[in-house]
């Protein structure tokens, strides 16, 4: 056995090196030889989870390019309403196209060449990006005990992209701005050669040896990985032998019905809950509200990079519902809040106030927002087994991304009709979608993957 670890490692372009000295979460200590436990944290986890994470801080400042930007994009090329509302929600349109296709691509190719391909449209157009697989790729390379935090890095990072253009772009100009953010994708363009490829995605197309060199690499030369290769090569072997014939097929049975309509309800009711409003014109939501752009942005930065942090920290101990729920709630409250401002505003009530309530109204929402914001992503990694997940990503992302254009595209529109109209209006998605969660996510902290989907898909119709 020692000797098949130890080829099995060698055919990796990526070694670990000296790190043999890992932490490991069960035995409270440090294993320096002999059998060592499968450790939770190593060095090229790390790796692997930056270069993921290079990605998801480029996603986010593509998320908040438009915010900082607008009246000077708008006076430098004479843009209408129309033609400004068409850019700021663009990103939402190449979300739609990559999401008809890049289920399919990522469990035909992997997760490491599909998030490389991906990314030099990236780099090219800024299209590609708000829909790599990069949150599936760290649920599937992680263990059960820190799955939720290095997941939800990635939403922190995608945070912290957001944070970054709101800042730099209050202070240079829109074109340097776009050049600053092709960094994080040459970054991981250099470092994506150097981590492993999923397990889970290597042993359902039956390379076995190397499902599990990447396990040792990912979890320590010494690491008995014996238990971990055996329950996901018997996992995917008998989601195969219940394959009805095709990807595609796969993910219409009625067994992954329910998880599949809980998580298509919580990205829609959440695009329809108004993330895409706030986040592209932010700017823009300030200024009419009465307050300085540039103050306004940089305190949201701050504002959603802390939440996102202390999100990251506490999901693997207070569980995935938890923070969907009291996030679900912030939004609701929050949307409404921002709606009582415009509300007052257009009756010319409250005229010292109600600056001050639209303040405390969008911050509470992007804090809010970025407590649970890549749970639904999360979620679609861990309730779908791997035979169907690229599939459920595609379907999950394609509804989302669709009412996220909707949302982005008119917004600017329907707030000449009623600013205060269509905040209520996101307020009230916001309590649909509380609702939904209360009542149809189930908890999945502190399980396996395998174990997740045995008890949430049985194997059988």
């Amino acid at each position: 056995m020692e000797q098949q670890r130890t080829e099995a490692t060698e055919s990796l372009l990526v070694r670990q090196g000296n790190d043999n000295l890992v932490y490991n979460e069960e035995n409270g200590g440090l294993g320096d030889g002999g059998s060592v436990a499968v450790s939770d944290v190593t060095t090229i986890l790390g790796l692997s989870t930056f270069v993921a994470a290079c990605i998801s801080f480029g996603s986010g400042c593509a998320v908040g390019y438009s915010s900082p930007t607008e009246s000077s994009i708008v006076e430098d090329l004479g843009l209408s309403v129309a033609e400004f509302s068409v850019f700021g929600s663009i990103l939402s349109i190449g979300a739609l196209l990559g999401s008809a296709v890049s289920g399919k691509i990522t469990d035909l190719l992997g997760r490491k060449l599909t998030m490389w391909i991906l990314n030099l449209f990236y780099i090219g157009g800024w299209l590609a990006i708000a829909f790599t697989k990069a949150p599936i790729y760290i649920a599937e390379i992680t263990t059960k005990h820190v799955r939720g935090r290095f997941t939800t890095i990635l939403q922190v990072m995608v945070g912290s992209g957001a944070s970054f253009m709101y800042v730099v772009g209050s202070f240079v100009h829109w074109l340097t701005l776009a050049l600053l953010a092709t960094i994080p994708g040459l970054l991981q363009l250099l470092l994506i050669f150097f981590i492993p490829e999923s397990p889970r995605w290597l042993a359902n197309v039956g390379r076995e040896k190397e499902l599990e060199a990447a396990l040792l690499c990912l979890r320590g030369d010494k690491a008995d990985i014996s238990d971990e290769a055996t329950e996901i090569k018997n996992h995917v072997e008998s989601l195969k032998s219940f394959s009805r014939g095709g990807i595609v097929v796969d993910i219409f049975q009625k067994k992954y019905v329910r998880p599949l309509l809980t998580v298509v309800g919580m990205m829609v009711l959440t695009n329809l809950g108004g993330i895409n409003a706030f986040v592209y014109y932010s700017g823009a939501i300030f200024v009419s509200a009465g307050i300085s752009s540039m103050v306004g942005l940089i305190t949201l930065a701050a504002t959603q990079t802390v939440v996102g942090i202390l999100s990251s920290t506490i999901i693997d101990k207070l569980g995935r519902r938890p923070l969907l729920l009291v996030s679900s709630a912030g939004l609701c409250f929050s949307s409404f809040l921002t709606g009582v401002t415009f509300f007052l505003k257009d009756f010319n009530w409250w005229d010292q106030g109600s600056p001050i309530l639209a303040f405390i109204g969008l911050l509470m929402y992007m804090g809010s927002y970025a407590l649970s914001a890549g749970l639904p992503g999360l979620l679609v990694s861990e309730l779908f087994p791997i035979n169907v997940k690229g599939s459920a990503g595609s379907i999950c992302n394609f509804m989302g991304n669709s009412t996220g254009w909707v949302v982005g595209y008119y917004f600017n529109f329907l707030t000449e009709w009623s600013s205060a109209g269509i905040f209520f209006t996101f307020s009230a998605f916001c309590c649909a979608n509380f609702f939904l969660i209360a009542t149809m996510v189930p908890e999945t902290k502190g399980r396996t993957l395998e174990e997740i989907q045995a008890s949430i898909t049985p194997s059988s119709d």
